[in-house]
């Protein structure tokens, strides 16, 4: 049996996205779909001690409706220096903030065009840190679907499980209102909903606890034992 899960980048996600790429055999970064605003494709949420903040990299969007995640360009790269000072400043008394400084910082300063370059290096270098062996690739490494049916979205996910081996499609609750069950049950590969419910806490800086942060805050707070917060890292 061999699991897939597909889905768009996010700049930093957090833990319960790195928990679903664990639970996989392979993750496919789905960023040839539309670009949105105001999404996590190109922002995350930091703890600091005025509450959550949020980190944005700026992005070429106006006049570009329609843009895929995959061509949507940088717009300012000064935003690298400015995040990675607003994570020195916020995290800098976490216990392992200097590990993970040292983990991001060559991140920071590398040269990106594009979002999806900026969230596939994070997204591997952090599934590096914290042993998730996961083999991560891109729609764009399989062929394109010549639709035929009602449900192009449904029908695309399905062809690249078959393309990548596939037998069991592993999908966010979210997809629930839109993905066509049955295409999948006419490929034979069976469909589950992951479930990000249940995760534990963690000793976390700065006021009540959060669940809703980047991956960063467990890294900077928990370092090497941050897999132990997370479920199907430990299997």
């Amino acid at each position: 049996m061999k699991k897939i899960a597909i889905l768009q980048s996010n700049y930093i996600p957090w833990k319960g996205y790195f928990d679903l790429v664990s639970a996989v055999d392979e993750f496919i970064v789905y960023d040839e779909v539309q670009y949105t605003k105001n999404d996590w494709r190109n922002r995350n949420l930091i703890k600091t001690p005025q509450g959550a903040q949020w980190l944005t990299i700026p992005v070429k969007s106006k006049g570009k409706f329609g843009q895929t995640i995959k061509n949507t360009e940088l717009n300012d790269q000064r935003w690298a220096d400015q995040h990675l000072k607003s994570l020195v400043l916020n995290y800098r008394k976490a216990p392992h903030f200097t590990a993970i400084h040292s983990l991001i910082e060559p991140l920071y300063k590398s040269s990106y065009q594009t979002i999806s370059e900026v969230n596939l290096r994070f997204m591997q270098n952090i599934c590096d840190y914290m042993n998730i062996p996961t083999k991560i690739t891109c729609s764009w490494d399989y062929q394109a679907t010549d639709y035929k049916t009602d449900f192009p979205q449904t029908e695309r996910l399905v062809h690249l499980c078959q393309q990548a081996g596939g037998t069991e499609y592993i999908s966010g609750p979210a997809a629930q209102s839109y993905i066509a069950t049955p295409l999948f049950n006419e490929a034979n590969i069976s469909l589950r909903w992951f479930d990000y419910q249940g995760y534990p806490e963690y000793p976390q800086l700065w006021g009540a606890f959060t669940h809703t942060v980047s991956v960063l805050d467990l890294l900077f707070n928990c370092g090497p034992d941050s897999a132990n917060y997370m479920r199907h890292s430990q299997q």
